[in-house]
């Protein structure tokens, strides 16, 4: 039997647009068993509706890598564990990606590195920051083009994290069809400054200037916010009890609210109180990226 843990993440930060992203501590699991035909079991809430065949996009994207490689995978039973939310912002998709990246790679005996990984995940995504993220843990800053994706991978950042859950979904075609097509040059210069002055100060632990660059998103946040109008009041809100920061998580409607190590308790108290119909959790920064266990394969 084979196990296979990827953790959830969240993308931009604010003005990081499709290529910062943050691996939290929720995640995706998989139990993978030999069988006489492809079969995905789902074992949570959260995965309950997932198609159970080969349209399983675990089972895609696994068939899809192994082909590139001229490799038939064997018929699996996968049961499959999932706390990660769908539709909400926090990498489900990706996490998927990853998992059957994972899957491929073993079952496939294909023995990729973990550029090999992003670079085929990236691809499939479409940009490299919640994949990223999901597969090495931690912090990634990367850059997804035609021809090759790098990323910049920052294990530990010492930070609390709470989330507000909306009771709604955000499919990410609607939330990118609200955002312009193009950007003048003066524009696009001044949302690439935020976004770069926020790395620097995520890695400096300047934590007031993240959460003031974080405000100053120009990419999509400001398109974006009329479809979560919780994200001005949670910001009000999170601001004025331990956050320094407060975003979308990826393209929404989960906010993502960032403090300093030890302010995220209280944090989180104030915010379940004002926020009583939506989901309020306190989650971590996972360290670690995807992995997986092996034992005995065996039907």
């Amino acid at each position: 039997m084979l196990k296979i843990v990827v953790p959830a993440s969240t993308a931009n930060l604010g003005p990081g647009f499709d290529s910062i992203g943050l691996a939290v501590s929720r995640y995706l699991t998989l139990e993978v068993m030999l069988s006489n035909k492809w079969e995905f079991v789902p074992k949570t809430d959260e995965v309950k509706e997932i198609p159970t065949g080969k349209e399983n996009l675990i089972f895609k994207v696994a068939d899809k890598l192994a082909k590139q490689y001229d490799v038939e995978l064997p018929p699996c039973l996968v049961y499959v564990y999932s706390n990660i939310p769908f539709t909400r912002g926090l990498g489900s998709s990706a996490a998927a990606i990853v998992a059957g990246i994972e899957l491929a790679n073993e079952l496939g005996g294909l023995c990729l590195s973990q550029q090999e990984k992003l670079r085929f995940a990236s691809e499939y995504e479409g940009h490299p920051d919640n994949v990223g993220a999901s597969l090495y843990g931690g912090l990634v800053i990367g850059s997804h083009r035609q021809d090759e994706t790098d990323v910049v991978h920052v294990p530990m950042i010492d930070l609390d994290l709470v989330v507000v859950i909306p009771p709604y979904e955000m499919e990410t075609k609607k939330a990118r069809n609200v955002l312009p097509n193009e950007f003048s040059r003066s524009y696009a210069v001044e949302a690439s400054a935020v976004s770069n002055v926020l790395v620097a100060a995520l890695l400096m632990g300047n934590w007031e200037l993240a959460g003031k660059m974080m405000d100053l998103d120009l990419f999509h946040q400001p398109y974006r916010s009329p479809l979560v109008p919780e994200l001005d009041s949670v910001r009000a809100v999170a601001k004025q009890h331990g956050a320094f920061g407060v975003a979308l998580s990826g393209a929404g409607p989960t906010v993502i609210c960032f403090a300093e190590k030890g302010n995220g308790a209280r944090l989180y108290e104030k915010l379940a109180t004002m926020f009583p119909t939506h989901q309020v959790e306190q989650l971590s920064v996972e360290t670690q990226g995807s992995r997986l266990y092996k034992m005995a394969l065996e039907k």
